[in-house]
């Protein structure tokens, strides 16, 4: 059947305009190049397809037979070619993407919202979960890419762009006002109640390593699975929260909540956009890409 694609797509012409001429019209060839094709085909399926009338062509019961099948087929390749076309031009197409409470809100958000404007016919998928998650779906083929946070272990054929810096901070509430302005040691962390993400979170592992190497041991009473719940576990004075910055800014620009003051500077982290080097990325997903990494965030 693969050696006679072309006679099927000539005879799908002449069933459909019942004409050699017309079919030879529409296909820019010159009717006795049709009329050899349909020869060809006869002779391969051994059957008379078409008899001659005195307006053109009609089809044998042989004929009819065959194009209820034919018609049905070249008309979803010419579907398949349209729906890639227009998938190609963006105008419809999935993109799947992973990225966290922290790097969806605090990053990716203003773009999705740019590109959903611009292609409003791409389905976007989010799949919002914790950095090593991402990582995860990235290797096994769930998503296009992710933007996650520092620090994560590169794995083989990942590839990773810093996008932006963020820090990281200690707050507090009224109930632990006395702190507000002083200067302290990382120690003093071991004798306060701390609100924290949990262990699984690139963050936490973070927080825990770096208080590691200074001799200091985290242990929160509060273990929770989004930084907004840290914020308001804070602001009713159930402990220290232990987040990312701007997810306590308002609060700290008005004063319900202040940043503690160590002695030692926590160091700066990352947002970083993930891709695999194996999956080839969509149409979509390149016009994503091109976009966050053309806005020079960092």
């Amino acid at each position: 059947m693969v050696n006679h694609l072309e006679y099927y797509k000539v005879f799908y012409y002449v069933a459909k305009y019942q004409s050699l001429t017309a079919a030879a019209e529409h296909l820019a060839v010159s009717q006795p190049a049709v009329s050899q094709s349909i020869k060809q085909l006869e002779n391969a399926v051994g059957a008379k397809l078409f008899t001659r009338t005195s307006k053109g062509v009609r089809l044998t019961a042989e004929g009819e037979l065959l194009a209820g099948y034919v018609v049905k087929g070249y008309e979803q390749i010419a579907l398949g070619e349209r729906k890639l076309a227009q998938m190609l031009d963006l105008e419809l197409g999935e993109l799947r993407i992973g990225a966290s409470d922290m790097t969806l809100r605090f990053y990716l958000l203003p773009f999705l919202e740019q590109f959903h404007e611009k292609y409003p016919g791409i389905k976007v998928i989010v799949s919002n979960a914790p950095t090593p998650e991402i990582l995860q779906y990235l290797q096994e083929g769930r998503i296009d890419f992710g933007v996650v946070s520092t620090p994560f272990e590169e794995s083989s054929g990942i590839e990773s762009v810093k996008v932006k810096e963020i820090e990281d901070i200690f707050i507090g509430g009224l109930k632990f006002i006395s702190y507000k302005n002083k200067m302290l040691d990382l120690q003093e962390l071991e004798k306060l109640p701390i609100i924290s993400l949990e262990k699984k979170t690139s963050t936490r592992k973070f927080m825990d390593a770096f208080l590691g190497q200074n001799g200091v041991t985290m242990n929160p009473e509060f273990e929770l699975a989004t930084s907004d719940m840290i914020v308001q576990f804070t602001l009713r004075n159930m402990g220290v929260g232990s987040i990312m910055k701007e997810f306590a800014e308002d609060y700290l620009e008005t004063g319900k909540l202040f940043a503690l003051r160590f002695n030692k500077i926590i160091p700066k982290r990352y947002f970083c956009l993930v891709t695999d080097r194996k999956t080839p990325l969509s149409a979509a997903g390149r016009k994503l890409l091109d976009m966050i990494c053309g806005s020079g965030s960092l």
